[in-house]
């Protein structure tokens, strides 16, 4: 089995992953009024090559066939073997026939088209088996400006998303705003969930125009989240148009919580008190083309930094990285540690630097033990 694997990752060969929700029921069903035209078409060949089999006594069974078929479709190649009296009666009820049934699945296809439900299905049925080959995606949940400003920055960055909303015309919506994929849905409901593939998400930023929209649907991620068994808890992202919804809405299960208004006097302050700061700011760590990034590493209890000193840390010589924060456990923060800095078990690390760099230095913190390349530096 292990060489298989490898077989097939060298030839890069991609396992084919069913979403949770297949709609091949719904298919099943929009497909059904075929089964007649099937089932008559295929009786009314048995028919004709038997009835020329026994009319014609010289006639072989591929020569029956050949000749049932070109009759039933009517395709005009004339008699493909001698026929007797009997045996072109025969043809004229076949041609008769096959005109009835042939008419008859015509009708049959034409409704089904023109209903749209087919077309509609195959389409959606397509997106799920899309979104089922996501990995540490973000479902994002309603569409409104927020959702148009989010998604254009995450898809600067490369991060694969999902749009679920309820709205009757989220396909023109999602061809507007550039969605790549979108499932039409209450983002609450159990239907939506499954069909984003939450289960191998990264994590759910609900943008709801009211907190009710907004706790059920954190409500529901975290529900569904013990369902699984999930080892990791999802990062959860929601808006707040008050800030006394803020409290509620962590109370609740959200991990961070944006209010607009707090954000805004936030900027204009930081504006108005340090203006060449903010300019700072909006130009290394807002922009999505930054030389600079700047992030928050969590050291575990198996970590070879456990107990050790920041200057053992030596980011800077490795990854071009600079511990610029420590936040411990019990949320004390400790603004530019210095290098004599106990470093504990849960403790959070603020680095800044190239992103690059930043992702080396995370994993060398997962390490258990010291890296050899730093016993050298």
């Amino acid at each position: 089995m292990a060489s298989q694997n490898q077989i097939k990752k060298f030839l890069g060969w991609r396992e084919t992953v069913k979403p949770h929700i297949t709609l091949n029921d719904e298919l099943y069903v929009l497909l059904a009024p075929f089964r007649l035209p099937l089932i008559l078409t295929v009786l009314i060949m048995l028919f004709g090559t038997l009835g020329y089999m026994a009319i014609e006594e010289d006639m072989s069974f591929a020569n029956a066939l050949y000749q049932t078929g070109i009759t039933f479709t009517t395709v005009g190649f004339g008699e493909f073997h001698p026929l007797s009296k009997a045996g072109r009666i025969f043809t004229i009820t076949l041609i008769i026939f096959g005109f009835l049934i042939f008419s008859v699945a015509i009708g049959i296809i034409v409704e089904v088209l023109n209903r749209g439900e087919l077309q509609k299905v195959i389409k959606e049925r397509r997106m799920l088996y899309d979104i089922a080959r996501l990995k540490h995606h973000y479902v994002i949940c309603y569409h409104n400006e927020f959702t148009i400003q989010v998604t254009k920055y995450l898809r600067e960055s490369h991060i694969p998303f999902v749009v679920i909303d309820p709205s009757e015309g989220l396909e023109e919506i999602a061809a507007k705003y550039r969605y790549p994929y979108f499932v039409k849905a209450e983002p609450h409901t159990h239907e939506a969930i499954l069909k984003s593939h939450l289960s191998s998400a990264k994590g759910v930023i609900t943008l709801a125009g009211n907190i009710a929209d907004n706790i059920a649907t954190i409500a529901s991620v975290r529900l569904y989240e013990e369902e699984i068994g999930r080892m990791r808890s999802y990062l959860v992202i929601s808006n707040a148009h008050a800030v006394s919804d803020e409290e509620k809405l962590k109370k609740l299960g959200a991990n961070k919580v944006v209010t607009p208004t707090n954000i805004m006097a936030q900027r204009i302050n930081a504006m108005a008190i340090r203006p060449d700061m903010e300019n700072l700011l909006q130009e290394f760590l807002y922009r999505q083309d930054t030389p600079l990034d700047m992030e928050e590493a969590r050291v575990g209890k198996v970590s070879w930094l456990t107990l050790r000193k920041i200057k053992d840390a030596k980011f800077r010589e490795i990854a071009n990285v600079t511990i610029i924060g420590i936040r411990y456990k019990d949320g004390t923060f400790v603004p530019m540690p210095k290098g004599e800095t106990t470093i504990t078990e849960g403790s959070k690390l603020l680095l800044i630097g190239p992103s690059e760099g930043i992702q080396k230095a995370k994993k060398i913190i997962r390490k258990p033990i010291q890296p050899e390349e730093m016993k050298h530096v």
